[in-house]
């Protein structure tokens, strides 16, 4: 199913301790995100992760259009590198970023297989100490596929679907 096709069905019911598991990494996520913290947040990922910024709605193949960012986890490894070695210029020095989630769904839940399809609104505030101190606003829905390994939740997929998607960005040198 699309990010798209998960978004017009209904919450999924699961238990409240798995609920509180969900959300808990969710917002580790952005924090380390949001704190440059890519080793940690690397090590979030699995093997197979597909990290996506659609070009508008996440309603097509991203194999096939232009997209903002499309990396399978290979390519997802070259980026958090780069942004590790302090020399990537656009984030020369790292911008200050915080962001809020809200609006967290479970779309899917396979609590047999240990799968969620997990869906938040966010904004993210990016303060571009590069660009004369601009304070950036990055409002979006993010979805995220978690899969249990060795008992802990790690995300196999997240797409990011920005409202702001139709129009020119300004540089995502960071995790969004």
């Amino acid at each position: 199913m699309s990010a798209t096709e998960l978004a017009t069905g209904r919450p999924q019911p699961i238990s409240e301790a798995t609920r509180r598991e969900i959300e808990a990494f969710l917002y580790l996520e952005a924090r380390l995100a949001d704190e440059s913290r890519y080793a940690d947040w690397e090590a979030l990922v699995t093997d197979d992760m597909h990290y996506w910024v659609p070009k508008g709605a996440a309603d097509y193949d991203p194999a096939e259009r232009l997209s903002y960012v499309n990396d399978n986890r290979a390519r997802l490894a070259t980026r958090i590198r780069q942004l590790r070695t302090g020399l990537r210029h656009a984030q020369t020095p790292p911008s200050p970023m915080r962001r809020l989630i809200s609006n967290i769904e479970v779309l899917a839940a396979d609590d047999v297989a240990g799968t969620y399809t997990v869906a938040s609104n966010f904004v993210l505030y990016e303060l571009a100490v590069q660009a004369g101190a601009t304070l950036r606003v990055w409002p979006g829905r993010a979805t995220h596929r978690l899969r249990r390994v060795d008992s802990e939740l790690r995300m196999s997929e997240k797409i990011v679907e920005l409202v702001t998607a139709s129009q020119p960005q300004w540089n995502m040198a960071f995790l969004i």
